[in-house]
């Protein structure tokens, strides 16, 4: 079995210059983050975290987050759980 194999895969230039970023900052180069990653689906028999589609409230309040709609503002921690009767 050869002793590496090769990936092409095409993604957003503006992606792969802000993870490669991100990954130089972390002492990485795509090559280990890929390894990792493949490494991480064969340890979990499965991608390395959830995918999920959210249900209906979830969505619309993403939606209204990213829209700046309904959002509740909290001067600190304790405010905030106040708010949430906690």
């Amino acid at each position: 079995m050869p002793k590496s194999a090769t990936i092409h895969a095409r993604i957003e230039p503006e992606l792969k210059e802000t993870a490669e970023a991100i990954l130089k900052e972390l002492g990485l180069n795509p090559t280990q983050a890929i390894t990792l990653f493949y490494r991480q689906i064969m340890i979990n028999r499965g991608l390395p975290f959830v995918l999920r589609v959210p249900n209906e409230i979830t969505r619309q309040t993403l939606d209204d987050t990213d829209s700046g709609k309904n959002l509740v503002y909290c001067r600190d921690a304790d405010d905030l759980f106040k708010r949430l009767d906690l």
